[in-house]
């Protein structure tokens, strides 16, 4: 936590409005020049602004400021906040490359675009620190180096840690639509399986066959019952 008061020329101009507390004190305690406190006294200073309560803030008690008054030595201590504020939260910028770093990395994204193309511009520029305008041209081979560039291993630059490349590589896998691929002869279809086979239709061959079958035997079936008639006589 901080010494200095929140707001502390406005807390300066509530505290020489309302208090008997010397410059000297002010200062100390606003964390301002006491030549500084002495022109809001004058008014030539801070004019415009709204002094400000330490008292309804929390940041001084009234018990503070009377020792203050009684003795023009005593320095006012500031009281500790009842509000604990989260730790300001980090923002993830761009990746810092050292200056003497900086020229390798086109050589670089020319390693990643090379060994590694299912990743995205984003990842290589997480990976690498570049810009997306960079990594069009050393994809285009329009990079004003292009003729010169070798591809170099980041991780061995010491653009970003192995730890890093390989979650990168992972998580663009993981991304990546997987083709499916032919499997082999699979099993037919219970549709097939249980179909019923059709009653047996015989062709136009094979129903003139048994036509010609039916014929002879129907001549020899007449052939015989006029034999046996003839014995008969």
């Amino acid at each position: 936590m901080s010494n200095a008061p929140l707001m502390p020329k406005a807390t300066a101009v509530w505290l020489v409005d309302n208090t008997a507390l010397s410059f000297d004190q002010v200062a100390d305690f606003t964390k301002m020049h006491p030549l500084e406190v002495r022109a809001i006294a004058d008014g030539d200073a801070a004019q415009g602004i709204k002094g400000m309560d330490p008292i309804s803030t929390g940041q001084l008690t009234r018990d503070e400021i009377e020792k203050g008054e009684k003795d023009p030595d005593y320095r006012l201590k500031l009281s500790e906040s009842r509000v604990v504020l989260p730790p300001a939260a980090k923002k993830k910028g761009p990746r810092y490359t050292p200056v003497s770093r900086r020229h390798e990395r086109p050589s670089a994204i020319l390693w990643l675009v090379r060994n590694h193309p299912e990743l995205k511009d984003a990842q290589i520029m997480r990976l690498v620190g570049t810009t997306k305008t960079t990594i069009a041209a050393v994809r285009d081979r329009t990079h004003w180096n292009a003729s010169t560039l070798t591809p170099m291993d980041p991780v061995t630059l010491g653009l970003c840690s192995q730890i890093e490349l390989d979650f990168e590589v992972q998580r663009a896998a993981k991304e990546k639509p997987t083709d499916q691929q032919y499997g082999g002869a699979t099993l037919l279809p219970a549709s097939e399986t249980t179909r019923k086979d059709s009653e047996f239709e015989p062709t136009e061959k094979q129903q003139d066959d048994l036509n010609v079958d039916a014929v002879f035997a129907k001549l020899k079936t007449i052939g015989g019952k006029k034999a046996e008639d003839e014995d008969n006589e």
